[in-house]
């Protein structure tokens, strides 16, 4: 049943995609508009489309439809030679989504995943309320420990159903869609408050880089997303819970049995050698200035460290399981997000797009404006990464446009788009929330809108008076 949802919920995306596509493109025909562009400029808008018709609908898999998005910048002329059409696998961010993929699994290898879930168990001694305030805090800096949004996902269900059975709630209690909600949505949205906290906010920050727009240290991309990021996230959990609670069911509440302790594997010396030099590269990136030390630094040694004889937590293996699929994914998007820079195609679609501006519209209509036009464009995007690749170029062409500096935009255009789950399939984890059943549909659809456009009022709000 799972399944067959899924398949409606892309067939939605997809045909939404082909009829707006097929609305724009004979407005734009009727219009003549396309003869603002350039016959290289309509090559790749035609390539654009393809991709995202390609990345959204998947008709073929998609290392095979990367490969094609490769293939057509030659054939159509967009670049000279091969090693400009595949420039994008020379960004540093794909690498760093590499290793710290590498990483994320050899913690949980030494059983990083079984020491947070002894915390939380501990925790919830203290009875349900210190679970329901306890759990929102500690997803909110999990990502800095464990930079995988989805690992914390599999390794806290479990967690959260154990914690429900020991309460003696019934199998979808409030307090299991609440649980279910934080480790799914919130999650999600946690990981951006680090650049180091999920391949989303890995592309971000690289994307940040690339434009030249600032070159933002650990610290600094923390302290510029996670203010706002925690208030919105804390405001929006408390919201949820009361409206689980509104719409529950009266029958939760039963004796709490007896607690049967649990005898937890023993942590050995290898977890603190490993965990040790984990923390010492975290120290690394927040104390040292990435123009002497790079950031790809730290973790390539990390890697080593862990692959050593004694401790022998990554194997060719490991290695082998790495999602190459994504990995060509995106750099054939960081490919196509450049050629749409180079030839002035993202710059032309940013001059189309601002005329739905008035003109003496203030800072804040242009602001809200914008908003809406990146909610509407990421709604398409199955993958934010992809998303933010191609929605990023475009929009940032809107600063010197409308006068808003760069940094204000890039981070309403990274917060927006990390934040929507208006769809299951829009995150990951969002998806393996939906797919647990615990959540009806109505809740889980009125949580995810709600919560995108939450976030998005919180971005603009940032833009405004914050970044």
């Amino acid at each position: 049943m799972r399944v067959r949802e899924m398949l409606l919920f892309k067939n939605i995306v997809r045909y939404s995609l082909l009829c707006i596509t097929a609305i724009v493109l004979f407005g734009l025909w009727n219009a003549g508009i396309w003869r603002e562009f350039t016959p290289e400029q309509l090559r790749t808008l035609l390539l654009l489309l393809l991709a995202i018709y390609l990345w959204v609908a998947a008709p073929i898999p998609t290392g095979a439809s990367s490969i094609l998005i490769l293939a057509m910048l030659l054939l159509l002329g967009l670049v000279d030679t091969m090693e400009e059409a595949v420039i994008g696998f020379l960004s540093p961010a794909l690498y760093f989504i590499f290793m710290l993929s590498l990483i994320s699994k050899s913690l949980v290898k030494v059983g990083m995943d079984r020491v947070i879930a002894g915390f939380l168990l501990k925790i919830s001694r203290g009875g349900p309320a210190f679970v329901i305030i306890g759990m929102p805090l500690f997803i909110s800096v999990l990502p800095i420990f464990l930079p995988s949004a989805v690992a914390r996902f599999k390794m806290l269900l479990p967690v959260t159903v154990s914690l429900n059975r020991f309460y003696g709630f019934t199998e979808k209690s409030v307090f299991q869609k609440y649980c279910i909600y934080v480790i799914g949505m919130m999650n999600q949205n946690a990981t951006m408050i680090i650049y180091t906290g999920g391949g989303f906010p890995i592309l971000a920050s690289q994307l940040i880089r690339d434009y030249q727009i600032a070159n933002l240290g650990w610290m600094d991309w923390f302290l510029l997303i996670a203010p706002p990021l925690w208030i919105g996230a804390f405001i929006l959990a408390f919201l949820v819970w009361n409206y689980l609670k509104r719409v529950g069911n009266t029958e939760d509440k039963e004796p709490v049995p007896k607690h049967e302790e649990n005898e937890t594997e023993g942590i050995n010396s290898t977890f603190w050698i490993v965990t040790g030099a984990f923390v010492l590269m975290i120290l690394t990136w927040i104390v040292t200035d990435q123009n002497r030390v790079p950031l790809l630094l730290p973790p390539m040694l990390l890697i080593v460290f862990y692959s050593l004889p004694r401790i022998g937590l990554i194997t060719n293996r490991t290695i082998r399981s790495f999602d190459w699929e994504n990995f060509l994914l995106l750099g054939a998007s960081f490919s196509l997000g450049y050629v749409l820079e180079a030839n002035g195609t993202a710059q032309q679609l940013a001059g189309m797009l601002v005329e739905l501006i008035p003109d003496n519209a203030g800072i804040v209509i242009k602001v809200v404006i914008i908003a809406l036009i990146v909610f509407v464009l990421r709604f398409f995007f199955v993958v934010p990464s992809s998303a933010v690749i191609v929605i990023f170029p475009i929009v940032m062409s809107y600063s010197e446009l409308i006068g808003l500096p760069p940094i204000q935009l890039a981070f309403l255009i990274i917060l927006i788009i990390g934040s929507m789950m208006v769809l299951p399939i829009h995150t990951t984890t969002t998806y393996l929330a939906y797919d647990t059943g615990i959540l009806r549909k109505k809740e889980h659809y009125t949580i995810s809108i709600f919560s995108s456009l939450f976030f998005m009022g919180i971005a603009i709000l940032s833009t405004l008076y914050y970044w």
